[in-house]
């Protein structure tokens, strides 16, 4: 189609980041079409109304609105999740918790199984709620308890694990980390993608982030770790004896929450796990038997 084109010119004269992708998107969008079915119908002209929709949407992206507040939507782990400005818009890097996650929870569940019934997982932070819906639907065996702090982001995770159909197996609640769980071992894994931007950082970050994500999750502080210490502190008294910590961090993190955790005496196999792109990314810890 000519006019993908165009866009695509257009958006890279004016600096718009990933300008054929965000064509690509854009278009598919306006005419409900997937990106391969773009190039199956290159030919098919755009009616007037697509072509003013199309246009509108071409404009807030040359202005910095992410593509994906503009579809509504974003895939992560092959899966489609809903998203909108309350919530953070789900990233590849974060697949890399997903996987750390599989790779030893899926083969030692019953080391942290609770006496009776499935074991109990808990995300603090969900957002979109895509890492616990993801998890619910890779381990059908487990239950889990999503915590985020805004209620409008949770109303954003409770559609997508109601379109996932694993709402049962998930409770959601509105709460600051883990101010209201009872200290007592209940869970068998606790996984968070907390705001780790550190200050500097931040006053740095394109405007499609700066200006259109959601502040609070982004900004961790001046280092970037002002909410992970507390949950570090806190989370051992939440976990089962072998119980699964991991932590997704920012570039440059990974010895410090590493070293934090060491320093609780609480946890063994602490482990750095890279993303594609061979950042530190992810933080793993089994709580100590």
């Amino acid at each position: 189609m000519a006019v993908l084109q165009w866009t695509t010119d257009y958006f890279q004269d004016k600096g718009v980041s990933e300008p054929r992708a965000s064509a690509e998107v854009l278009l598919a969008h306006v005419l409900n079409l997937s990106r391969l079915d773009l190039y199956l119908r290159y030919d098919q002209p755009l009616t007037p109304d697509e072509l003013a929709r199309f246009k509108a949407l071409v404009l807030r992206r040359r202005a910095g609105e992410p593509t994906a507040y503009l579809t509504g939507r974003k895939e992560f782990w092959s899966l489609d999740f809903l998203v909108s400005p309350a919530v953070l818009i789900p990233r590849p890097e974060t697949e890399t918790l997903i996987a750390s996650v599989l790779e030893v929870f899926s083969l030692k569940t019953e080391d942290s199984r609770p006496r009776t019934g499935m074991p109990w997982g808990l995300e603090i932070g969900v957002g979109s709620g895509a890492i616990v819906i993801t998890l619910a639907r890779e381990l059908p065996q487990t239950r889990w308890v999503g915590v985020d702090i805004s209620g409008p982001a949770l109303a954003v995770a409770r559609e997508n694990a109601r379109r996932h159909g694993v709402e049962a197996r998930i409770n959601f609640l509105r709460a600051d980390l883990l101010a209201a769980l009872k200290p007592e071992p209940r869970f068998a894994l606790l996984v968070a993608n907390l705001p780790y931007v550190p200050r500097p950082v931040f006053e740095e970050l394109h405007k499609d982030i700066k200006e259109y994500e959601p502040r609070e999750a982004l900004l961790g502080g001046e280092d970037g770790l002002d909410l992970i210490r507390p949950l570090i502190r806190a989370a051992s008294g939440i976990l089962h004896p072998g119980g699964w910590l991991a932590l997704e961090v920012a570039d440059g993190q990974a010895a410090k929450v590493a070293a934090l955790l060491k320093e609780t005496g609480e946890y063994e196999e602490i482990e750095k796990i890279r993303d594609y792109l061979g950042i530190e990314r992810v933080i793993r810890a089994r709580k100590r038997d």
